[in-house]
């Protein structure tokens, strides 16, 4: 056969042969090596190097794979080898944190050119997806050891005072169980746990149902602790002999006739992930997270609980940001329950079942259509509505419980919220039955705001509907805090009905604006109504308090007293706080020209100096907290555009 090639044929055919053979060489000359071998936890950091990389560019990145064999563009998650310092050298390392996705990782070097930047295909945040023409080199595949236990663990209130449910991720599926008890030597007390889990056929559109969003989610295990005596501490573990149990940790059981309240409440917190991927990540969350950690130890032996209102992970439709929420979460959901309600990152789609002519509901769930929301969350109550597909019913829409003093509601924007509808009908049967001697506060929560003064029209619609309908209902039966997300700042109004700020001594809800958690696309003031491309932002009389930082508030409760303080992110300090009697009348506040907070005696004493003690104590763990996490990050991009991503202060 090669007698009767052409000696031109010939000619070429080696050079192809050749060029085939150093091409080979020249990927396998780069090595990609890690340590440790294997991973003990979810969240645990592996440090990964590499050498022999010729001529290095500020384009080579590093991606990351898990399962192992996801095709070169199925990355969950990217690296720039010019985030580490000595990358002109050719041989440098990064640590990343890697969650426990029940699979295994690999790592990949690519090399990428300038002129193979392909602009039109691009992230949300508009930089151009890395290419993976060239491989340079790939890693054997890192695992997770076996036997230690489930994760995810996350607790939630259940309709009954004397219960505590547990939540948690396994890969198999296979029995596990809750050991608890008062003593933590003597968890003697076991539960049994009920399993679920959903497909990727489920899902509604894309990403979610694609190979690029999808990965396998584990199996939800769902436990209920009961019989618990009022506001005593509890240690439990959660697993199986043969899968391994996890770590002990240990909860307030809830707080019956409790003369008093204390909550942590925002919105739109999302998750912070070590590398960059398809959508934009929150690194605002883990400063959320620390402070809040801080000040859940400051409490001691006080309940107390979380309210996340909506726009939970922003994984929309990749389903590992899902994973990273909920390891990033632990810390703080595995000691207090950690409610929540429904947002448009968690359910919208163009097929959504109720969606009116004058809605702006889209393509925001990233075809999720609520099932993950649904499904790893159990929220109180027995709220549900059909997809209209396959998917299960979208669950915790509505519902409502007491925690001390304070009667907490939860309300759908997602869903028919209309008179006539199911949830219409229970929120107003529960507003008008509130126990007030018992809970002299009533608090209403939902994700889209009824008041906000950001330049977002695309609501307002909504919005008319939402004052139409629920403002009556909150004026007439004296809610005292009405609290929404979406909008990512802090706002808060002075009390009030439709737009107007009441009497001195008038009760009136407080409407507050929390989304302001950790997603940081920020819109807006809504300018003067005839220069609206001029950066002046008037500030109406009904607006008290307003800023972009990010942060959550505190809500402490006596049966005389509510307080609501905004703890800003970059300092873990109180910026704004309002105090509401159980009359329902606001006390002065003093606001000085910067629109800082003065804080006033009666602050001091009902709350601050109590808990100073405590406080410096828990700033210091949670400073501790916070210094490990920074450290263990690495910058996302070190490529030659604006990366999504900077370090926290």
């Amino acid at each position: 056969m090669i007698r009767s090639m052409s000696p031109f044929f010939f000619f070429f055919a080696c050079l192809f042969i050749i060029s085939t053979v150093q091409s080979a060489n020249s990927s396998s000359s780069v090595s990609i090596t890690y340590t440790p071998k294997t991973l003990a936890k979810s969240g645990d950091s592996v440090n990964i190097q590499w050498n022999g990389i010729e001529s290095p560019s500020d384009l080579d990145w590093l991606g990351i794979y898990s399962p192992p064999n996801s095709s070169h563009n199925k990355w969950i998650g990217y690296v720039f080898l010019s985030s580490c310092k000595n990358w002109k050298s050719g041989s440098c390392s990064i640590d990343l944190p890697l969650v426990n996705l029940r699979s295994n990782y690999e790592f990949r070097i690519f090399r990428w050119t300038d002129d193979e930047v392909d602009k039109e295909k691009y992230d949300h945040d508009h930089n151009p997806l890395p290419g993976t023409k060239h491989l340079s080199g790939k890693s054997e595949e890192l695992g997770f050891e076996i036997g230690n236990g489930p994760q995810q663990i996350h607790l939630a209130f259940t309709d009954n005072e004397d219960e505590m449910r547990v939540i948690f991720i396994t890969g198999d599926g296979k029995e596990n169980y809750v050991k608890y008890g008062r003593d933590e030597g003597a968890m003697n007390k076991v539960v049994k746990t009920i399993v679920s889990r959903y497909e990727r056929k489920d899902m509604c559109d894309a990403p979610a149902n694609t190979s690029i969003g999808w990965r396998d989610p584990g199996f939800i295990h769902d436990g209920v602790i009961n019989n618990l005596k009022s506001e005593k501490r509890y240690y439990y573990k959660v697993g199986s002999d043969a899968g391994g149990w996890s770590a002990t940790h240990s909860f307030m059981s809830r707080a019956r006739n409790s003369d008093e309240t204390n909550a942590f409440l925002f919105g739109d917190m999302g998750t912070a992930t070590p590398y960059s991927t398809f959508v934009r990540t929150q690194d605002e969350s883990i400063s959320t997270m620390k402070w809040i950690l801080r000040d859940i130890e400051a409490l001691g032996d006080k309940p107390a609980f979380i309210s996340h209102i909506g726009d939970i992970s922003y994984a929309r439709g990749y389903s590992w940001l899902w994973d990273t929420f909920f390891t990033q979460i632990e810390p703080v959901a595995s000691k207090v329950p950690y409610h929540v309600c429904i947002g448009n990152h968690e359910y919208d789609w163009p097929l959504q079942p109720w969606k009116p002519d004058w809605s702006s509901y889209g393509k925001d769930g990233g075809g999720e259509c609520g099932v993950p929301y649904s499904l790893k969350f159990n929220m109180p109550g027995n709220s549900s509505s059909p997809t209209g597909t396959r998917a299960p019913a979208t669950r915790n829409l509505f519902y409502s419980f007491d925690s001390g003093v304070v009667h907490f509601v939860y309300l759908s924007t997602e869903t028919n919220f209309l008179p006539g509808g199911d949830q219409y009908n229970f929120i107003k049967h529960d507003l008008e039955t509130v126990n007030r001697k018992k809970t002299p506060f009533v608090v209403v929560q939902g994700h889209r705001p009824m008041y906000t003064t950001s330049n977002e029209n695309r609501d307002a619609p909504l919005r008319n509907r939402m004052l139409e309908h629920y403002e009556p209902l909150f004026v007439k039966n004296k809610v005292t805090l009405a609290m929404w997300g979406h909008v990512h700042r802090y706002e808060r109004f002075c009390p009030m009905k439709n737009f107007t700020c009441g009497e001195e001594n008038e009760a009136l809800p407080v409407h507050v604006v929390i989304g302001m958690g950790g997603q940081d696309w920020q819109p807006i003031w809504t300018p003067r109504p005839n220069h609206p491309t001029d950066p002046i932002f008037p500030q109406p009389e009904r607006s008290l308090y307003r800023t972009g930082e990010f942060g959550y508030t505190r809500l402490i409760a006596t049966k005389e007293k509510l307080t609501l303080t905004f703890v800003g992110n970059h300092d873990g300090e109180p910026h704004d706080m309002v105090e509401i009697l159980a009359s329902g009348r606001t006390t002065k506040r003093v606001e000085d020209a910067s629109n800082k907070l003065e804080v006033g005696k009666s602050y001091f004493s009902s709350w601050f100096m109590k808990g100073m003690g405590l406080l410096v104590i828990g700033a210091l763990t949670g400073y501790l907290i916070g210094s490990i996490t920074h450290a263990r990050r690495v910058p996302s991009s070190g490529a030659s555009w604006a990366p999504v991503k900077t370090e926290d202060a």
